[in-house]
């Protein structure tokens, strides 16, 4: 008789969502679910508003990749205006899009990850949170926290406020960082970086000793998707699209971001708020492709910079093709982080950076716009209608954590099938899968937040839905 195993919600991870988890008369795994629950529809929300409040209004579709809304959000502004934007508004907007991505990677690998890694995936629920890794090793939660902080303070002395800043806007930005924001970003360099060689050579171990895992969540073959320099380098304000396979062969090169909808798909499904994005020519599902640090490392040629060089390379040694294991999302989050502290160093040692040349300005001259960035969680697109008058007529936002959507649900599968034991289930077993989902780092309702543990209810019910077993954590 079949039954059906319910996480929900699922824990550590930005927004709300359960996973299902069938299992066939056989008492084996047959499949497995991952379900979007909330709706927001900012979509909708901007029609009938003037395109160049857009930035702004973007901003708040996330608490924790505001400065990818934004950005984005003022490159369709861009586009609509028809303007060359100075080149020191394009170091400010790198500036701030590399703090993002700092912050951004160091909340996800510290605060909702390192629990599962420092501590165990079968370690007690209580104790597997930040507070946990806090009591086992504070210099290494610190450690995370100060470079939370580090992104966090850049965005705010650049943007204005450290969650959603609106300083974007078509044309360019409203402020420059300043001299004194210079000169404290410097000081924070030194410690940034000695962080990083503490976590990268901290997880390197761990993961030798986690192989079951690695090789049992979220490790299968699919297409990879990311942004790069004209050069193939990494790239995340402006470029080209390139698109891999799991043999790290090149599928496409030189794709032109403004021209996504010709390569890309939406697909949906009734059980699911979140969209299905494919790669059209190999039509839906058989177009599943993965972005975000996982992708952008299997895809781009180099980092560009000394440290995350040396770091990437033996990174892709890992693989004799591209990297197709979830897991090493982790790795790869640390490489960009590197990476981003030295891009910073670079701005921060750029004499236009303080340049007052900020913004260029111009009325309407198109009724479509398009902008595109790498986002923490991968390529994000903004498309733009307006009528003549500068109001919006219709929108439409490719959310990187939806281009993981179909490899989100094949992870959650796989990993139900290797390690849940439905007639015994333990609650690592389950923590397992939530796991799988958290190598993906999904952010689906970014602004919403709870404080303290969240509710943990999983059922387990027969075919015709009676309860037969219920687990509740308060």
């Amino acid at each position: 008789m079949g039954e059906r195993i319910v996480i929900h919600p699922v824990t550590r991870i930005e927004g709300h969502a359960k996973i299902s988890i069938n299992v066939d008369d056989a008492g084996e795994v047959s499949s497995a679910q991952f379900h979007v629950t909330e709706f927001r529809g900012f979509e909708k929300l901007c029609e009938g508003r003037p395109f160049y409040e857009m930035p702004g209004l973007m901003s708040r579709v996330c608490g924790i990749c505001p400065v990818s809304h934004v950005l984005a959000s003022s490159k369709a502004g861009d586009r609509l205006l028809g303007v060359e934007v100075p080149s020191a508004a394009v170091k400010q907007r790198r500036l701030v899009n590399y703090a993002q991505l700092l912050q951004s990677h160091a909340l996800s690998f510290f605060h909702l990850s390192a629990p599962d890694l420092l501590l165990g995936m079968d370690s007690a629920p209580e104790k597997r949170n930040i507070f946990g890794v806090l009591e086992r090793d504070p210099d290494f939660a610190r450690r995370g926290i100060r470079l939370r902080q580090f992104g966090q303070r850049i965005i705010e002395l650049a943007g204005g406020k450290r969650i959603h800043p609106a300083w974007g806007v078509p044309g360019g930005v409203l402020h420059s960082i300043g001299a004194a924001g210079r000169d404290e970003i410097l000081t924070w360099i030194p410690e940034a970086l000695e962080s990083m060689d503490v976590a990268i050579s901290r997880l390197k171990p761990l993961l030798d000793s986690l192989p079951q895992e690695i090789e049992n969540m979220g490790n299968f073959p699919t297409l990879f998707l990311a942004t790069v320099t004209p050069e193939g380098d990494l790239e995340y304000y402006d470029g080209v699209i390139r698109i891999v396979d799991a043999e790290g062969n090149t599928v496409a090169d030189g794709l032109d971001p403004m021209r996504y909808a010709t390569f890309l798909g939406e697909a949906s499904e009734e059980w699911s708020y979140v969209k299905f994005p494919y790669y059209k020519p190999l039509g839906y599902p058989g177009g599943k492709y993965r972005v975000g640090p996982l992708a952008r490392l299997n895809v781009a040629r180099s980092a560009g910079t000394p440290r995350a060089d040396r770091e990437m390379r033996e990174f892709k040694q890992r693989s004799q093709g591209a990297v197709c294991q979830s897991f090493h999302y982790h790795l790869a989050r640390l490489i960009e982080m590197l990476h981003s502290i030295e891009r910073i160093q670079e701005l921060m040692e750029d004499p236009e950076i303080l340049s007052e040349h900020i913004r260029a300005k111009a009325m309407l001259n198109r009724l479509e716009g398009i902008g595109s960035c790498e986002a923490p969680r991968g390529t994000l697109f903004h498309h733009y209608h307006v009528d003549s008058d500068g109001l919006m007529k219709k929108a439409n936002l490719l959310i990187a954590t939806a281009q993981n959507n179909l490899a989100m649900n094949m992870a959650v599968e796989q990993t139900a099938r290797r390690f849940v034991t439905p007639r015994s289930i333990e609650e690592g077993m389950l923590n397992r899968v939530e796991a799988a989902i958290r190598c993906f780092d999904p952010c689906l309702s970014c602004s919403t937040h709870a404080i303290g543990q969240m509710p943990l209810i999983i059922e387990l019910r027969n075919h015709a839905g009676d309860l037969l077993h219920r687990l509740e954590r308060s």
